[in-house]
């Protein structure tokens, strides 16, 4: 971890500096990958620290102390830094990332049951070619890729309008996504 929390391979790409933000431990049973941390999060070094968080721990149907129990839940986003942003809002993760730190922290996680894809960077690493034309398609396929895998739009307050014309997602995917998380925190 300590190598991983050192990284300093994109620097000079990043507007406040490199700050990996992720939490692992090798008892974890579910991993969340999201995009990238936020402001609040960098400034923090908390991760979903923000109102995307409080989303999803509603989803999971878990409190603030679950949550953050890194001996059952880790937490490691696609870019572990924050990326700055562009005209739409934070811009993407930094494409070296994921595909540096994620193959080692996973190997460090055996106990791993269930890996949650928070948003379409997440899916577009961890799914390639199972991945569908949009998000909608890849979550509404989300049984496909069970059970290692549940892809999620991002929580971020941004995506009310998402949610509401996809209300299929809160009624069926988020049921069996907080049903799978707490039979996995139980064993």
């Amino acid at each position: 971890m300590k190598k991983v929390r050192d990284c300093r391979l994109c620097e000079a790409h990043l507007p406040l500096g490199p700050q990996p933000v992720l939490r692992a431990s090798v008892t974890a049973r579910v991993l969340i990958v999201g995009q990238a941390p936020g402001t609040k999060v960098h400034a923090t070094g908390i991760p979903w620290n923000d109102p995307s968080g409080d989303r999803l721990r509603d989803w999971l149907g878990l409190s603030r102390d679950q949550f953050y129990d890194e001996t059952k839940i880790a937490i490691v986003p696609a870019g572990l830094c924050y990326p700055g942003r562009t005209k739409g809002g934070d811009a993407p993760p930094r494409p070296e990332c994921a595909p540096l730190w994620h193959p080692p922290l996973r190997a460090l996680m055996p106990n791993l049951g269930l890996t949650l894809l928070c948003g379409a960077h997440a899916q577009a690493y961890y799914l390639g070619d199972r991945r569908h034309k949009t998000l909608a398609e890849t979550v509404a396929h989300w049984r496909d890729v069970l059970p290692d895998f549940i892809p999620t739009p991002h929580p971020s307050p941004r995506n009310r309008l998402w949610l509401r014309k996809h209300a299929w997602f809160e009624a069926e995917v988020v049921p069996e996504m907080r049903r799978r998380v707490q039979r996995l925190l139980k064993d």
